[in-house]
């Protein structure tokens, strides 16, 4: 289970002075108000991949279908988004540095109308590339030539920026091209070393035997020589040496094709419907940032750029409104580098009363009561059959057997069942109890702010018979829970 850091109301955020603003750290609420605590010009590179339809619910995440469209359904009006973008893309302008780079990936809802947005707050004049990135392969529209690609915008602060390029292999035909192989087994290609034709003249002379008009003095013939740079032709001719080697690769060109999404086998899924690969994060953050900078992205889903920049040493600021989001992107910096919330990054301005969960929308509440537990909640928040998650065993957790699943051979856990009730009664108990028998299980856990008499009493029935254990966990005990981790973090 993730640690919890430092908790705040999404809905009520004190404002902090910006001198606490903090690297390596997750904020959690709407990014408009946390990127005015930023101080201007203190940013290195900024991505941002905001939804088009920003008025979604922060519950539609983690793979259900129906949520899914409502995800990419809600928001139909280009012109309600780009008024929903406008003041935070002025924000982003002016907490980037003057020597600071900005990324917006999109995709064809309204990427013509957000080019615009950015001409205005950045100027045209600092618009650097349109980039291409094929995010599927070939498929099939009804009506339509099939939409593959997403659009990135590269712009800058001003004309001084930094920028390291980027090259990309070879592909097997050019490396055809290299041919030759010299006695040390290095490949390579010859290249004209006359000036013949070229504007601008050159250095003529005699070369062991053979006299032009070359493109180098005869300083530098000599040392090409003495390195093994020069081939000698049958006819007489000097050619130049070009090893493989040497070459860096191709340049990156502005439509990238070579950076595959994510699939459903993919090792670093994680359910979250828009999410990108960590390669291609990887790219845009060597290209325009280098060691130790800060990179900041404000609408950070369940946190790709923040492990890019963390593979690549970099500073990072995350911010995301879904408390799920920042849950997510916790465990996977535990996952992924064993970075322990509290101790090496933080995560400010989650939920941390009863209050405050009370009004978080219910499949939210679901996952934190899930996650909070120790659990896994499920992807499906439709047709669960009475089941919103499921609990692993921590000594069952830890086998992985060959050809088998992840927790062995029963895939053994224990359902779990949250209600955002002020107090569980007796029919809720009694549906649990179906549902747990119907998983084939003998316990199950039921979350809720509190349980009623009969609810108690019936627990206690079915726990003295000895034919199924249902196990009650109040909010107020998770969050004692979730204080304890807290202090241990600490």
């Amino acid at each position: 289970m993730a640690k919890v850091g430092k908790l705040r109301s999404i809905q009520q955020i004190p404002v902090r002075p910006k001198s606490q603003l903090k690297t390596d750290t997750i904020y959690c609420g709407d990014n408009l108000q946390m990127l005015k605590e930023i101080p201007t010009d203190s940013i290195d590179l900024i991505y941002i991949d905001p939804p088009f339809n920003s008025n979604r619910n922060y519950e539609v995440f983690w793979g259900d279908n129906q949520e899914k469209r409502a995800f990419n359904d809600r928001f139909g009006d280009a012109s309600a988004y780009i008024a929903y973008m406008r003041p935070r893309i002025i924000e982003l302008h002016r907490v980037l540095k003057k020597t600071g780079s900005f990324y917006y990936h999109c995709d064809w809802h309204a990427s013509h109308y957000v080019k615009v947005l950015l001409d205005q707050v950045f100027d045209g004049n600092n618009f650097r590339n349109e980039i291409i990135w094929k995010r599927t392969t070939a498929h099939s529209d009804s009506k339509t030539f099939g939409n593959g690609h997403d659009t990135i915008f590269f712009y800058t602060k001003s004309e001084k920026f930094h920028f390291n390029k980027i090259y990309q292999p070879y592909s097997e035909e050019y490396i055809k091209r290299f041919k030759n192989i010299d006695k040390d087994g290095r490949r390579w290609q010859d290249d004209n070393l006359t000036a013949k034709g070229l504007s601008g003249g050159g250095y003529e002379y005699e070369y062991k035997g053979a006299k032009s008009l070359w493109r180098c003095p005869l300083e530098t013939m000599q040392k090409l020589d003495k390195e093994n740079r020069l081939h000698f032709t049958k006819t007489g001719g000097i050619r130049l040496k070009r090893f493989l080697d040497e070459s860096k690769g191709l340049p990156c060109q502005s439509v990238w094709d070579d950076v595959n999404n994510i699939n459903s086998q993919s090792s670093e899924r994680v359910g979250y419907p828009t999410q990108k690969p960590i390669p291609l994060l990887e790219r845009i953050i060597t290209a325009s940032s280098n060691t130790g900078e800060t990179i900041l992205d404000a609408f950070c889903g369940c946190g790709t750029t923040l492990i890019a920049a963390q593979k690549l040493n970099r500073r990072w600021i995350g911010i995301d409104i879904s408390p799920t989001a920042c849950r997510v992107m916790s465990q996977r910096l535990w996952d992924i580098f064993r970075l322990s919330e509290g101790r090496d990054f933080y995560v400010e301005d989650l939920q941390k009363t009863e209050a405050e969960l009370r009004r978080l929308p219910h499949f939210e509440f679901q996952n934190w009561a899930c996650i909070a537990l120790g659990g896994i909640p499920n992807k499906r928040k439709s047709g669960d059959f009475g089941i919103d998650g499921k609990l692993y065993p921590i000594e069952i957790g830890k086998k992985k057997k060959e050809g088998k699943d992840l927790f062995g051979d029963a895939d053994f856990y224990y359902p779990i069942q949250v209600k955002q009730v002020d107090k569980a009664g007796r029919p809720d108990i009694d549906n649990f109890e179906t549902a747990v028998r119907r998983d084939g299980r003998s316990k199950g856990y039921f979350v809720a702010f509190d349980f009623s008499s009969d609810a108690i009493t019936e627990i206690k029935r079915l726990d003295k018979e000895g034919d199924i254990e249902i196990v009650p966990v109040t909010v107020k005990r998770l969050l004692e829970i979730e204080n304890i981790y807290r202090v241990k973090a600490s």
